[in-house]
């Protein structure tokens, strides 16, 4: 059929811009390329009214790779700061691993502009204030978008491929009809409630513990913030991106244990008032933050959708639950995950094949590049989501080597090779509890990680492959709760 374009990307933020580049290089800007945004056009790829929600961290590796294979560089203004690397704090603050590597702090207000005036110059086209519910249908695959545009009406595109970007809740995976590969539902587990503040402070303590403007730091504490962690990401001397997560359920636990009524909102607010390097803390009222200086969002922190096609259709990003399980990193998965859906979009434009089968070489790729560790992460936050504070400055202090930093570095599941060594000499119930599970946490993450290095090469291997998934996954989760 003729269609209005040749690609419809639903969801102008971070990854689906990313999608828009990425699609115009590889097809040396000959297809035409839409980009659906609910957002208007002063605010285009908000997350909600108040703005664009998140850490602003990215490692430079994920960058490096979007710009070779787009052609796209960021500088300034879009980078605010750049950093080292991040240090992760036990919650007594005595060790501290480091990973990540050189990365960047982003101005996520600016940002999308110039993504949005990049794809311009390129050739991509844009609709903005656009509400999309439903997709459209040729046969058995997807072929374009309806919504209501913000004025009143009704809006429909039709395309070749569209891309869904539109977030975790995405309507459009949540009704999809054409296929049963695809999951449309995220368990409320792997969820995390996080908020942030962008603030301008006065320098307090000196202490590299609580602010460092070379350091993003990660502070691990079961009472600040259970099942998750608190941020404290530089953006300049001066200058601060501070934050934290949490799992609601466990949440719910800690208040019970400790006989309070926390939501995120106040435990923010405990936080930024307790960290003394930074005083007299408040919002920026920088030009870059002026839509952006404080929210609250949730964040998926699951291994990436099982399968990331259909026919006619492609997830990207928080659409397809792509944050980092142990993290809720997402804009590193999202410009990884963004590239390659482009390049396989024209692929599969150019090969005339745009159903599941033609489409299927991007699960292959973003598995191979990035998600084929997701699932042993998934896994091991979990089992950290059990530990006490206690535990947690045991296991730091005592279990990792060299070669489990070196690991966490790389973003993967360290090997805890330390443990069986010192295994004699954990003292206590508990700690030979927690030597026990993060031993079985790395048996399960290589059984994962080999699975996923063996995703099929068609869609017709996929159901088995599923359930073999899924059993492991089950007994990952059995063997955890020996260990809780």
């Amino acid at each position: 059929m003729e269609t209005d374009y040749d690609v419809i990307i639903a969801g102008g933020g971070l990854a689906g811009t990313v999608v828009a580049h990425s699609v115009a290089k590889h097809s040396s800007r000959r297809l035409r390329t839409l980009v659906v945004d609910r957002s208007p056009e002063s605010m285009p790829g908000s997350k909600s009214v108040s703005g664009w929600i998140c850490g602003d961290a990215v490692s430079r590796e994920a960058v490096d790779y979007m710009t070779k294979h787009t052609g796209v560089a960021w500088s300034g203004p879009e980078i605010e700061h750049t950093v080292k690397g991040v240090m992760a704090f036990s919650p007594d603050r005595e060790t501290a691993i480091p990973f990540d590597g050189d990365g960047y702090m982003l101005n996520r207000q600016v940002l999308p502009q110039e993504q949005n005036r990049r794809a311009r110059e390129m050739g991509v086209d844009f609709d903005f204030g656009v509400n999309l519910t439903g997709l459209l249908y040729d046969g058995d695959s997807v072929c374009g978008v309806e919504g209501r545009p913000r004025g009143g009406g009704a809006y429909r595109k039709t395309a070749k491929i569209v891309v869904d970007a539109t977030g975790m809740t995405s309507m459009l995976r949540n009704q999809i009809r054409n296929t049963d590969k695809i999951e449309r539902k995220v368990d409320r587990r792997d969820v995390e409630s996080t908020g942030r503040h962008i603030m301008r402070f006065e320098a307090g303590e000196e202490d590299k513990t609580e602010f460092d403007p070379d350091y993003c730091i990660i502070h691990l504490d079961q009472d600040i913030a259970p099942g998750g962690y608190g941020w404290v990401f530089p953006k300049g001397n001066d200058k601060v991106n501070i934050g934290l997560g949490v799992e609601k359920t466990l949440l719910a636990r800690r208040n019970e244990r400790l006989g309070k009524k926390d939501d995120v909102s106040g435990l923010i607010d405990e936080y930024v008032a307790r960290n003394r390097a930074i005083r007299s803390p408040r919002l920026s009222e920088d030009a870059g933050d002026s839509d952006n200086a404080t929210g609250n969002f949730q964040v998926s922190v699951r291994r990436q959708n099982d399968c990331l096609v259909a026919g006619g259709y492609m997830l990207v990003g928080d659409s397809a639950w792509m944050p980092k399980p142990l993290d809720a990193g997402g804009i590193g998965p999202a410009l990884i995950a963004g590239t390659i859906a482009g390049r396989c979009a024209v692929a599969a434009i150019e090969a005339g094949d745009t159903g599941e089968a033609g489409l299927w070489q991007y699960n292959r790729e973003y598995i191979d590049e990035y998600g084929y560790k997701t699932a042993g992460l998934e896994v091991f936050r979990r089992f950290i989501q059990t530990l006490t504070n206690s535990q947690i400055n045991y296991g730091m202090r005592h279990f990792l080597g060299d070669m489990d930093v070196e690991s966490i570095s790389r973003g993967e599941h360290p090997d805890f090779g330390g443990v069986g060594r010192l295994g004699m000499l954990v003292r206590g119930a508990l700690n030979r509890r927690l030597a026990g599970g993060l031993r079985a946490t790395t048996a399960q993450n290589r059984l994962l990680t080999a699975h996923y290095r063996a995703f099929p090469e068609s869609p017709r291997g996929f159901g088995e492959w599923r359930r073999r998934l899924h059993g492991l996954l089950g007994g990952a989760g059995a063997a955890m709760a020996r260990y809780s």
